[in-house]
């Protein structure tokens, strides 16, 4: 079936009545999406939702009973077609890597405008992964792979820190209370780690890997 051309059958899962019915008529009154259930608990949603396979299920995390995130964990062994969305107002750093890990989908906060929610529902139908862009950014930094200092030590990061400063090897003996035979030693071991062979290549390379302030 063309995904563009797809009516899109959502469920609902949450525990706010007056929520509940406002993304209900929201679903109902776009063109191209339809709600074709509701539940107000993770109990009646873990019995009734294989049977319906919707496209997309809405959940919220804290609900009465079960919370949401363990009815993912559960339904998505058994519905492996359908995409879990979190619409919660939770963005705590272990909240939403757990729905992540349980087979959410994305996860949206409750105050997401409709027009984006709406997209969210039909980016995760066509194997995106919606966010908000907060939760996006917190995702984002987490799997970003910490900046290396390359293993220099504390003694390494001063002299680095003194030559970008423009000190030439005398000035950094004496501020350092060492000999200049160790002040080479220290910098041929920056070169080394750094794997650069000159002053400048090291100047830049720390500056550009925010080695230095």
């Amino acid at each position: 079936m063309d995904v563009a051309n797809q009516i899109i059958q959502v469920a609902i899962v949450e525990d706010d009545a007056d929520i509940r019915e406002l993304l209900s008529l929201l679903i109902d009154k776009s063109p191209g999406y339809i709600c074709k259930d509701r539940f107000s608990n993770a109990e009646d949603a873990l019995k009734e939702l294989p049977k319906a396979d919707p496209d997309v299920v809405l959940m919220d995390v804290e609900l009465p009973g079960i919370w949401g995130i363990e009815a993912v964990r559960k339904l998505k062994p058994q519905m492996e077609k359908t995409d879990f969305i979190m619409l919660t107002i939770r963005v705590d750093d272990d909240t939403i890597f757990e729905a992540l890990r349980a087979g959410a989908s994305g996860y949206l906060q409750k105050d997401t405008p409709p027009a984006q929610l709406l997209m969210g529902i039909r980016d995760a139908v066509e194997g995106g992964a919606p966010m908000s862009p907060y939760i996006a950014r917190k995702v984002t930094a987490y799997f970003r792979p910490e900046k290396s200092n390359y293993n220099l030590t504390k003694r390494e990061q001063e002299v680095l820190q003194l030559l970008c400063d423009g000190q030439n090897y005398q000035s950094i003996a004496e501020q350092l209370f060492v000999s200049g035979h160790t002040v080479r030693a220290h910098i041929k071991n920056i070169y080394s780690k750094l794997h650069v062979s000159s002053r400048g290549e090291a100047v830049s390379k720390a500056l550009k890997d925010g080695l230095v302030k």
